[in-house]
């Protein structure tokens, strides 16, 4: 589906947007616009202008020495920063929220799928999706959300070879995914069981022995280097210096070196690869995929400075996650109600085509 920028005619009577500065860091002024991730414009001067780095839960801030917009995350407000104020989006107040801008056409099968509710009664286009990311693969920046289910639903073959195919341009996940799948690594279990679903001897403290491996060497890609581990995610994203982003919780064992346990500043690094995202991918985790989901926009920009919709992929076994993603307002979240393995295994199995 091809973008439709607003008609600016209709607005031309609209006034400029209002800027106030910022009274200290980190604290907003009164009145301030709290963005939503569809495209937003701001008009200034005469111009209507888009905010760059979309995201919901930011606020606008007009730099008038890059002449520029630029949508900020409450944190990184500073003192005497110039802040959009506005009531409306309806372009009256120099705001403009444009959710309008994907029209779908009888004639463009393109990406259609995003438009349909999640369900587990309806067929799901897996051929839509193999496009995704065909197209992607080499024109995107393709990130991957997954949860520890992906490595015990053996789904971490797949993943590998995924990774070293080179559909993966960056990883967000958790303290669990590396270990579990460092666990396998080392020692042919994830939490105890091995792949035909017999427990390992000693299993309950397989995961733990392979935190302690990692923190013999230092970090994840100095254990791969010394070849202690030569299979796996983890060991396939250190060879093909693919980034991945280990957000920690308070659940956490160990955690592993890697493991960022600042919360801020794990969203931080997450942002640097959703701010570039062209395809992302959520599976079997709903706490990283409605924290990632609050930090995608609608869209990105193409090479042409057009916005085109941002495919986003929801893999659960339940309706429950995407639906939860779209009541926190990722609405462009398309459901796949499957387990990991299952999808992790057709998709590979289609792009090894």
């Amino acid at each position: 589906m091809s973008y439709q920028s607003p008609n600016f005619l209709l607005y031309q009577d609209c006034r400029p947007c209002i800027f106030v500065p910022a009274p200290q860091d980190t604290v907003l002024p009164d009145g301030f616009l709290s963005t939503t991730n569809h495209p937003t414009y701001v008009k200034v001067g005469e111009d209507w202008l888009l905010a760059k780095n979309p995201r919901m839960d930011g606020h606008i801030v007009w730099d008038p020495q890059q002449q520029a917009l630029e949508i900020k995350e409450f944190r990184a407000i500073r003192k005497n920063d110039l802040v959009a104020v506005a009531d409306k989006e309806d372009g009256t107040e120099g705001v403009l929220v444009w959710d309008s801008g994907w029209k779908e056409d009888a004639t463009d099968d393109g990406f259609s799928f995003m438009n349909s509710d999640v369900s587990r009664e309806k067929p799901v286009d897996y051929e839509a999706i193999f496009e995704a990311f065909k197209a992607h693969k080499s024109n995107g920046y393709i990130v991957w959300v997954i949860g520890p289910a992906l490595v015990h639903a053996r789904g971490r073959v797949a993943m590998e070879w995924i990774i070293n195919n080179d559909y993966c341009d960056a990883l967000l996940s958790g303290n669990a995914v590396a270990v579990h799948d460092i666990e396998a690594a080392l020692f042919g279990s994830t939490l105890g069981m091995k792949a035909d679903g017999t427990g390992a001897a000693g299993g309950h403290s397989c995961h733990m022995r392979a935190i302690n491996e990692i923190k013999k060497s230092g970090s994840i890609k100095q254990t791969v280097l010394n070849k202690s581990i030569d299979r796996g995610i983890m060991s396939a994203l250190v060879r093909k210096n693919i980034p991945y982003v280990l957000a920690g919780s308070i659940r956490d064992d160990g955690p592993l070196p890697d493991t960022i346990t600042d919360a801020v500043l794990a969203q931080a690094e997450m942002r640097k690869h959703t701010s570039r995202a062209t395809l992302v991918v959520m599976v079997a985790t709903a706490l990283h995929s409605i924290a990632v989901g609050n930090m995608l926009p609608t869209y990105y920009l193409n090479e042409k400075g057009i916005p085109e919709e941002l495919v986003t992929i929801c893999v659960d076994q339940t309706e429950f996650l995407v639906s939860k993603l779209k009541d926190r307002g990722t609405h462009q979240a398309f459901g796949v109600v499957t387990n990991a393995q299952d999808f992790m295994r057709l998709l590979q199995l289609e792009l090894a085509r």
